[in-house]
């Protein structure tokens, strides 16, 4: 056989063989909530700012029922869990994240977050959203029990929907399909350090202007065409952006530099839509103008380089705390999948840097809740919510205490095991048996 061949054939099965290992059966979806649950002791952070002290929460039928402090539990048939000493959040939500859409960076056939083309607004995420993805699991072991699942790619990449962690298909899973159109604005490349572009900055500008007046273009007819009624031709790309026009689906842009979110905004503002904008490193330059335009900003992890050479170099560690404390709505993200299990210490170490640590905790709470729509049920812990909650030992947004011992999603009790955890046990009990 040629040798080509060979080694082509003998990559197929090494992908298939790597495929075959993660599609393993995950472990079952919890069941739904069959007795009335009563958590007591507990130091409950309620997502809003607020922190009860030796608190009880009693929650049924996948609701929290009762969150105050400690007093007397009802008789009944009541399964009580003393939780004297740790903590109780609210689930975290990954915001603007690829979860669930691909699994296997190298390989190709597990990589479902971007289409083809610039205009994609009829692109549905959630259709597209694997539950048997082996990365969920590893994330609620951090508190991460909700997602955002958003499209990439092209300048219009489609609708993202929230879901939670622990459903058997796309269906059980999502909290509210389509709560966001997503895109990216056009943005004229700036060179900096060593190299030469191959164009001018001229023709790089006139490129970025032409793909503005395009955007401006398909907004245009896709606003006329959800104006004029019941059309004899659907045309499914101007379809898609009809909830965009009345309200009911959101729009996120990209935009990073103060000019690009100035006119990004003032874009949406002439179709009568108030965005919110993601990525923003430049949005603490432009606040006044943020907050007298309602908008809500969703920020890098903190983990990262500034954004200009000249920036201060503890610029995104202090971004968040700069925003959230001058009164604007700020959601913390990262980008990826299986690094969004690392959210909760993101969110520690904006804490770390000005802002104060229950207002962090919002950050990936309530805050990235209302920026979803699902704030009348998600995002804090309060009578008539959803009970989406976990218990952990210590601080969950200190790497060191974050210990989650237990999880529930609508009231379901899930279990927390994950593959990270079986590796660890099954190689820490080979070593184990051969120092004997």
């Amino acid at each position: 056989m040629h040798t080509k061949m060979k080694t082509y054939l003998f990559s197929l099965a090494l992908s298939a063989s790597s495929l075959m290992c993660f599609a393993q059966a995950n472990i079952s979806p919890a069941k739904k909530q069959s007795k009335t649950i009563a958590i007591t002791g507990a130091i409950i952070h309620v997502g809003n700012g607020t922190v009860i002290e030796n608190g009880t929460l009693l929650f049924g039928n996948g609701k929290i029922i009762a969150v105050a402090a400690s007093g007397q539990v009802p008789q009944g048939d009541i399964l009580r869990i003393n939780a004297s000493g740790k903590h109780i959040y609210p689930g975290f939500i990954a915001a603007t994240t690829n979860l669930g859409l691909t699994e296997i960076e190298a390989v190709k056939a597990t990589l479902d977050f971007a289409e083809i083309g610039d205009y994609n607004s009829h692109i549905r995420s959630i259709v597209a959203y694997n539950t048997d993805s082996k990365v969920p699991a590893t994330l609620r072991s951090n508190g991460i029990l909700m997602a955002q699942p958003t499209p990439q790619g092209g300048i219009i990449s489609g609708s993202s929907s929230v879901v939670q962690l622990d459903a058997w298909n796309w269906e059980d899973a999502a909290l509210r399909k389509d709560d966001a159109m997503h895109m990216s604005w056009p943005t004229t490349p700036s060179f900096k350090g060593y190299g030469r572009p191959q164009v001018t900055p001229e023709v790089l500008a006139e490129r970025t202007q032409t793909a503005i007046n395009q955007l401006t273009s398909f907004f245009a007819e896709a606003k006329a065409y959800a104006e004029m009624g019941e059309p004899e031709v659907i045309n499914t790309r101007f379809e898609a952006m009809k909830p965009v026009f009345t309200g009911k689906e959101k729009l996120f842009i990209a935009a990073e530099s103060q000019k690009d979110i100035i006119t990004a905004v003032n874009f949406a503002k002439k179709f009568g839509i108030t965005p919110v904008i993601t990525g923003a490193d430049e949005a603490y330059l432009i606040i006044d103008f943020l907050k007298a335009n309602h908008i809500t900003v969703v920020v890098k992890q903190p983990h990262a380089l500034p954004n200009n050479n000249d920036d201060d170099v503890n610029m995104p560690y202090k971004n968040a705390a700069i925003l959230a404390n001058a009164g604007l709505n700020v959601v913390l993200s990262i980008d990826g999948y299986w690094q969004q299990r690392n959210l909760p210490f993101m969110a520690g170490t904006v804490s770390a840097w000005g802002l104060d640590k229950e207002k962090a905790l919002a950050t990936i709470t309530l805050n990235a809740a209302k920026a979803m729509g699902t704030a009348q049920t998600t995002g804090s812990i309060e009578v008539g919510k959803d009970a989406t909650f976990f218990i952990s030992a210590g601080d969950a947004l200190d790497m060191k205490t974050n210990k989650v011992e237990q999880a529930f999603i609508q009231g379901r009790d899930i279990n927390l095991d994950n593959l990270h955890k079986q590796l660890d046990k099954k190689f820490s009990d080979k070593y184990a048996v051969e120092k004997q």
